[in-house]
């Protein structure tokens, strides 16, 4: 067991791949030093199972929202049932959501509603948001300011520049780094890491996704975001102990955990 913990802030742990061995990851995150882990809800019909989930293991938490990179599934009353569900159940915020304009024929304009409708069921609720962004920083920032938006939240695998990292960090937000912070071939991503403020990043591994490097080919899972932990050490030439201890406080706070 290490000596430190460490909060994976964005594991979708429900995923089907990992029926039949949640547990035994779960333990092995325990052992690796994950202490806590955080599941977003991405589409309505998943609820129940995000919530089943967390309420299965006493060290994991949930969110619940609507994905842009679920589109096609998303139903006209879903916005109704976030909105029910989270009134309902003890969330840490509202998410996954957000812009993905990286996606083939996309809809930019139903996306952008869908993500200003969930933001006002988080300003409702005085609930932070966990966000997913691709290729839309600039667009995520204007509806951000034009809601008026301060309750914060986490930018979950941050992919912008230092300009747009900045500007996030100002309205309250912190940024997560995952598994494209291990490959040697993402620059910048790794000298944003290196640069920015403690107090400003989380870590995550969005398990069962984005693998590290010398992972490929096989399903991401928490332990490993000890990994990312290792290598933001090394990047940042600082005690592993000092970055487990702030990015946790980061997340805590955020989230409310405690």
């Amino acid at each position: 067991m290490a000596d430190w913990q460490i909060i994976d802030s964005h594991c979708h742990l429900d995923f089907p791949v990992f029926d039949g061995v949640r547990p035994q990851r779960v333990v092995a995150a325990l052992q690796a030093g994950v202490g806590r882990i955080i599941v977003p809800g991405v589409a309505a019909k998943d609820f129940q199972r995000v919530v089943d989930t967390a309420s299965a293991f006493a060290n994991v938490y949930f969110s619940l929202g609507l994905h842009p990179c679920f589109m096609p599934e998303h139903q006209a009353d879903d916005l109704q049932i976030l909105a029910d569900w989270v009134a309902q159940y003890p969330v840490c915020a509202i998410g996954e959501i957000g812009l993905d304009f990286y996606i083939p024929d996309h809809d930019s304009a139903a996306q952008i509603a869908l993500l200003k409708a969930q933001l006002k069921i988080a300003k409702q609720h005085q609930l932070p948001v966990l966000l997913h962004v691709r290729k839309a920083h600039d667009v995520m920032l204007k509806t951000l300011r034009d809601l008026q938006f301060e309750q914060g939240g986490i930018v979950h695998a941050f992919n912008g520049s230092a300009q747009q990292a900045n500007i996030y960090i100002k309205m309250g937000f912190k940024l997560g780094f995952g598994g494209t912070l291990t490959y040697p071939g993402s620059h910048r991503i790794r000298a944003l890491a290196a640069e920015l403020p403690l107090e400003s990043i989380v870590l995550e591994t969005d398990a069962p996704d984005m693998p590290l490097y010398g992972r490929r080919g096989e399903p991401n899972q928490p332990a490993y975001v000890a990994d990312v932990l290792k290598e933001l050490a090394q990047l940042r030439v600082e005690p592993i102990e000092t970055i487990a201890t702030l990015t946790s406080a980061n997340v805590e706070q955020l989230l409310s955990l405690n």
